[in-house]
């Protein structure tokens, strides 16, 4: 048997590293086809335009995906804990850790946007529940 040279506080904080979410290459995004789309998406007159042209764009799925991607961003906004947010939308907790990297390191367009939504600031809002007493009635 090999031995281990990873403290066991290493090896957890290696599993949970998120590099596999950069990008690595600043220079290809946004391409020359991603800036015209962005252009386009910028014309968009009203709501109605823009629901027409994300239906015709997007899939059923995709369209899913996006909205509750969003909803992960809003109740992140609140502070909600990731497994009540996984269990509320149903969906995975890393789909809940993939989000939350990207509005905490990554090109702030979430943070900008939900800024500008929201009432309440980033890490501001969320009162967790209170603690409820365990074994024995508090008297």
């Amino acid at each position: 048997m090999l031995p281990c040279y990873y403290t066991k506080k290493e090896v957890i904080m290696n599993k949970f590293r998120m590099d596999q979410f950069q990008t690595g290459t600043p220079s290809s995004y946004p391409s020359p086809a991603m800036d015209e789309l962005f252009h386009v998406i910028l014309s968009l007159k009203n709501e109605t335009e823009a629901k027409n042209f994300f239906r015709d764009l997007l899939t059923m799925p995709e369209l899913k995906e996006f909205a509750n991607r969003w909803q992960i961003v809003k109740l992140l906004y609140q502070k909600v804990p990731y497994g009540e947010i996984a269990t509320k939308l149903n969906v995975s907790t890393t789909t809940v850790t993939r989000v939350a990297y990207w509005l905490n390191n990554g090109f702030n367009g979430y943070k900008e946007v939900a800024d500008r939504t929201f009432e309440t600031k980033f890490k501001d809002s969320y009162t967790p529940k209170p603690l409820r007493p365990r074994g024995k009635r508090w008297m």
